[in-house]
């Protein structure tokens, strides 16, 4: 009884701290962003910047001294247990994510150098296998992460908040939705990258060709691209037939809208991966404290 007395002494303030409102503001935004037209290459990395914003301010809550004593004190409650198996979770997620994403990159560009400087028959036959090669893998590694995301969905069930005091179950639950949209943010990342390779049919190429000339598809904006089956059916009909000049200079621009994307995608889980260390040094800190 004097442990739980102490507990809620100095549990987090009756008004909402700036950093939790903060938190929710963020929250916010990435849901109206979810719900969005924007393209799924766009809005997922967008979604990774916001991301990376809202553990700015997770970070600053966790610095509070409130929040740390609070951690402190309940570190062998299972709350906290899920906290901590939340956050190596999503580095390994991450990392595991970046992995493929710059792979995969590599065989874009190396595609993208073919047809920049024209050249035809072997060499670019070779270089279109490679990157239908690396799509096929980039799909199967996706479909992996996808499946740890929901076994690691599945294993940790939230633990219950009958006996925490309303401030503390407020922060347990800010912290969680966190984790949650974490989760949805790179399960669409991993959907998106395990779209199956789509090869293109006689009558898709007029299509691809009509847009490109109504500058539906056409590169024109630093974020705008095409969705990746879209990129499959423009390789495909360079592969499929001889490549004449419209074909290649289509699938260059369609090439160097993705390789745009790919590179904000990379950037954005390279400085995520830097921000979930740094979130998951700062709880382990803490928790030991």
């Amino acid at each position: 009884m004097a442990n739980r007395c102490h507990i809620r002494s100095i549990s987090l303030p009756s008004r909402s701290h700036p950093a939790t409102l903060k938190i929710q503001e963020e929250l916010n935004k990435l849901r109206t962003l979810e719900a969005s037209s924007t393209s799924a290459l766009v809005k997922i990395s967008n979604g990774l910047s916001g991301l990376e914003e809202l553990y700015n301010c997770m970070d600053e809550l966790l610095s509070l001294p409130s929040t740390q004593q609070t951690l402190s004190l309940h570190q062998h409650e299972k709350w906290v247990n899920e906290l901590l198996d939340g956050s190596v979770n999503l580095l390994d997620i991450c990392g595991a994510t970046r992995d493929v994403i710059s792979k995969f990159k590599e065989n874009v560009g190396d595609l993208q150098s073919v047809l920049r400087r024209r050249k035809g028959g072997l060499c670019i036959e070779s270089s279109i296998n490679n990157y239908i090669c690396s799509r096929k893998k980039m799909n199967k590694d996706a479909k992996k992460l996808l499946a740890a995301i929901k076994k690691m969905v599945n294993n940790g069930g939230a633990s219950a908040l009958l006996d925490k005091d309303h401030q503390l179950s407020s922060m347990i639950s800010v912290l969680r939705e966190v984790n949650i949209m974490s989760i949805s943010i790179f399960q669409s990342l991993l959907l998106l990258l395990s779209t199956p390779v789509l090869k293109s049919r006689p009558s898709r190429w007029s299509l691809v060709s009509k847009f490109m000339h109504k500058g539906v598809v056409a590169c024109q904006e630093k974020h705008q691209n095409m969705e990746l089956k879209n990129v499959d059916i423009t390789i495909s009909a360079i592969s499929s037939e001889e490549a004449d000049l419209e074909k290649m200079q289509i699938a260059h621009q369609v090439l160097k809208a993705l390789e745009i994307s790919i590179e904000d995608l990379d950037n954005g889980l390279e400085s995520m991966f830097r921000r979930l260390i740094k979130t998951r040094a700062s709880l382990l800190n803490t928790i030991s404290h």
